[in-house]
């Protein structure tokens, strides 16, 4: 879609998005904080997620909530709450776990978990999904088969960037797009980055934390140029500056998760007063429509050939 056809992309709001978890639920930390000591450490998600409740109702905008099954089942209320503030419900998986760790099996058991625990939170059930760390990868695309086996009808878990340790598929698409698989298509509705040169801007996450404000703005504006919506990611523990530190963690994990916590909800509320944002769900529902009702174009005419070059 381009900026002259009938509908343009001005039209289209960008995908606003949340990874409901806590700050130790991190993958970064997962060598460090085992799972079944989760209940041990001060859970801070209620509240957090509460703070973004109340900015984004502020700013009058709405996003998508992928949710934790772990906080589903600990926290019903708070997902009620969500639902109820009119925001869009999905699965962020339940024990946020790398999918290219897990068997087939491991990640069927882990999303059914997952769908369970929020449906009996807030009485949805969910049919998009964002795998913990975009860990959908060249290594784990059997995992969209299982999605869409038990009901998923959309993904936002593969980053169409490279180099990065934990996640990327370099040779991934950037627009949305249906993915065939054995038992049904399955949208992909990508995470967004501004490649410019050889440095990709990620729209969203620590990126967003470290970046100037007006870097992201530039990324994002960059995208829609490109005829697609932008798609911005955050976590609750990202504006939560006094949440316990972990400690013996390496460096690198240290400086991505620590830096920048202290400025990110009032840069969170600049954001979302310059840009407009939606759910997933409306922006895919808004791109559809607009497709649907685009004329056609005749079919361009075939370029002429080349003549090949000597070389002599």
């Amino acid at each position: 879609m381009s900026a002259d056809d009938c509908c343009p992309i001005s039209q289209i709001p960008n995908a606003l998005t949340v990874d409901v978890e806590d700050y130790f639920h991190v993958s970064a930390f997962a060598d460090r904080v085992c799972r079944h000591d989760w209940d041990r450490y001060e859970c801070r998600v209620e509240t957090s997620t509460d703070r973004l409740l109340s900015l984004f109702d502020a700013e009058q905008v709405r996003g998508t909530f992928f949710v934790l099954g772990w906080v589903a089942e600990r926290y019903p209320a708070l997902i009620r709450r969500i639902a109820d503030a009119g925001h869009e419900i999905a699965s962020h998986g339940y024990w946020h776990q790398l999918v290219y760790d897990l068997t087939p099996e491991a990640f069927a058991k882990d999303i059914a978990d997952s769908k369970e625990a929020i449906a009996d939170a807030c009485g949805v059930v969910v049919t998009a999904y964002r795998a913990p760390s975009f860990s959908i990868t060249e290594k784990s695309l059997w995992a969209l088969d299982i999605l869409a086996e038990h009901g998923f009808e959309t993904d936002s878990s593969i980053f169409p960037i490279s180099g990065h340790d934990r996640y990327g598929m370099a040779t991934a698409q950037k627009e949305i797009h249906e993915i065939q698989t054995e038992h049904g298509p399955i949208r992909e509705f990508p995470p967004s980055a501004w490649s410019t040169g050889r440095v990709h801007v990620p729209v969203g996450g620590g990126y967003f934390r470290l970046f100037p404000l007006r870097l992201t703005s530039q990324a994002i504006n960059a995208v829609r140029r490109e005829g697609r919506p932008a798609m911005f990611y955050t976590h609750p523990w990202e504006i939560d500056a006094d949440q316990p530190r972990i400690k013996q963690i390496n460096k690198r994990s240290r400086f991505r998760h620590y830096v920048g916590l202290k400025r990110t909800e009032n840069r969170l509320r600049r954001l979302c007063s310059t840009h407009r944002f939606g759910p997933m769900a409306a922006v895919i529902e808004s791109v559809t429509s607009h497709e649907v009702n685009r004329p056609e174009r005749p079919p361009a005419a075939p370029a002429p050939e080349k003549p090949h070059e000597s070389i002599l």
